[in-house]
């Protein structure tokens, strides 16, 4: 995959412009097949961009790097991903979006992950999203079991923040999913200067661990008011079923609503 990096600092040469189509394209297309992407209040916030972020988070679904994408539209940043070298060797644009093509089964991805990371995550507003699993992997397993890498990457670097962060897809009310997100509490590099990389292993295994955990207690819960919905997507059933809705509404002189969920001061339209 050396191709597709720069040579002058390890790093695939991004089109900013692209980018921003991507950004509008992965918003168009959950819109499409979700309910919601629902951030949740109880979580933290993004620690300030004048620091560089990895990010590190569990790997439930394909639709991991689109909600992703979703997400970094509130990062006025430039972002990068690691992504499977076959995947990029497959889709190659990707490679103008920031994704670092890694081979997961070699010395010279790691060599090549390391690398990349610390020039990414050498300089200010840059962010480093790493599914830290390295395989898709059921939200519920325990434990997560963590590439040793992203441990080896945290221990390299001098400045900036280390972001646990949780995704759960889960069907509530509505025909559609939700995809859940939380953001765990940042772990401060110059914090822990002296941690060693499975130290920072450990430590970062036990942060994404505990926000999952948080975050499925909430899932379970089912409470839309734990969450605050940063893009909203298909509401409703659709077909004969809503337009008999719309038309019983439209009899009663009432706003129709298409989604699914009954109000909880009162009864269904």
């Amino acid at each position: 995959m050396a191709g597709c990096l720069s040579p002058a600092n390890g790093l695939p040469t991004r089109w900013p412009w692209l980018v921003r189509c991507f950004q509008q394209y992965a918003c168009r297309y959950v819109r499409k097949h979700f309910h919601a992407v629902q951030l949740s209040r109880s979580g933290a916030a993004f620690p300030p961009t004048d620091e560089p972020l990895l990010i590190v988070l569990n790997h439930p679904s394909w639709w991991d790097p689109l909600i992703c994408t979703v997400l970094s539209r509130s990062l006025d940043c430039e972002h990068y991903a690691a992504i499977d070298a076959m995947a990029l060797q497959k889709y190659r644009f990707f490679a103008k979006l920031g994704f670092v093509g890694i081979d997961l089964h070699s010395l010279r991805g790691a060599s090549v992950f390391l690398r990349s990371g610390q020039a990414i995550l050498s300089q200010p507003n840059r962010v480093f999203w790493v599914t830290a699993q390295g395989r898709f992997t059921d939200v519920r397993q325990r434990p997560l079991q963590l590439q040793a890498g992203v441990g080896h990457l945290a221990a390299r670097l001098s400045r900036g923040y280390v972001v646990p962060l949780a995704l759960e897809y889960t069907f509530w009310n509505e025909r559609t999913p939700e995809a859940l997100v939380r953001i765990g509490v940042p772990l401060n590099i110059a914090d822990h200067a002296g941690w060693s990389a499975q130290e920072w292993l450990n430590q970062i295994e036990a942060a994404l661990t505990a926000n999952l955990d948080r975050l499925s207690a909430e899932a379970m819960r089912r409470d839309p008011t734990a969450f605050v919905s940063i893009l909203s997507g298909k509401v409703g059933v659709g077909g004969i079923y809503d337009l008999w809705r719309r038309l019983k509404t439209w009899l009663r002189g009432q706003r129709f609503d298409p989604s699914h969920e009954t109000p909880r001061q009162g009864g269904a339209a």
